[in-house]
C-alpha cells in the first residue's frame, strides 16, 4: 500500500473522513497543514496537473463564495499568485504519493491510482467527500505560515493504529478497525 502525503485544512470534516478512508484502505497517511505550509510555485503547481484553473480552487473559500474572486477569469500565473498569498483558496486535499501529485478527493480516480477499500466503512464515508458538509459555517481565515512552528495538527494514520487529529482545538482519537 502507499504512503500518502496529505495536505489538509485541520478541522475540516471532509479531510478527516478522507484520511480515515485512506488509512482503512491500508495506506499510511502523513497529514500536513495546508495553511501553514510554505508553498512555492514550483511545489504547488504539480498538484493541479492539466486540470482547468477553476478546479484548482476551493469553492467553499470565503473569497470565492463572496464573488471577490472568480476562478473562471484567472490564468495559471494569477491563480498561483492568489493561492500563495491565501492558501485557503487551494482546493483540498493535496495528495502526493512518490512523485505523483493530485488535488481533490475523487474516490474513483484515487481508487484507480492507489486503491480504496469500501468494505470496512460505514455508508456515510462514501457520501460526497469533496463537498463541504457545513456550508453555512465559513472556513476560518488563513493563518500566516510559520515554517519553524511545530504543527500540532499533523497526523499520521496507519491501518489498525490510532488516528489523532486536532478538530476545533480539541484532540480526539479514533480507533481504526483492523481489516
Amino acid at each position: 500500500m502507499a504512503t500518502v502525503l496529505f495536505f489538509e485544512k485541520p478541522g475540516c470534516r471532509n479531510n478527516t473522513r478522507q484520511k480515515v478512508w485512506l488509512a482503512a484502505s491500508g495506506h499510511t497517511v502523513l497529514a500536513r497543514n495546508l495553511l501553514k505550509e510554505k508553498w512555492s510555485r514550483r511545489e504547488l503547481r504539480p498538484f493541479f496537473g492539466d486540470l482547468p484553473v477553476a478546479l484548482w480552487f476551493n469553492p467553499a473559500a470565503p473569497r470565492i463564495k463572496s464573488g471577490e474572486i472568480n476562478p473562471d477569469d484567472l490564468d495559471p500565473d494569477a491563480a498561483l499568485n492568489l493561492m500563495l498569498n491565501d492558501p485557503l483558496l487551494i482546493r483540498r486535499p493535496l495528495l502526493k504519493v512518490n512523485d505523483v501529485s493530485r488535488v481533490g478527493f475523487d474516490a474513483e480516480k484515487i481508487r484507480a491510482w492507489i486503491g480504496l477499500n469500501d468494505d470496512q466503512l460505514d455508508s456515510d464515508i462514501h457520501s460526497d467527500v469533496e463537498i463541504c458538509r457545513n456550508p453555512q459555517r465559513p472556513c476560518p481565515g488563513s493563518e500566516p505560515a510559520d515554517p519553524h512552528a511545530l504543527d500540532a495538527a499533523s497526523t499520521i494514520a496507519t491501518p489498525g493504529h490510532l488516528l489523532k487529529n486536532r478538530l476545533n482545538s480539541e484532540l480526539f482519537s479514533l480507533e481504526l478497525q483492523n481489516a
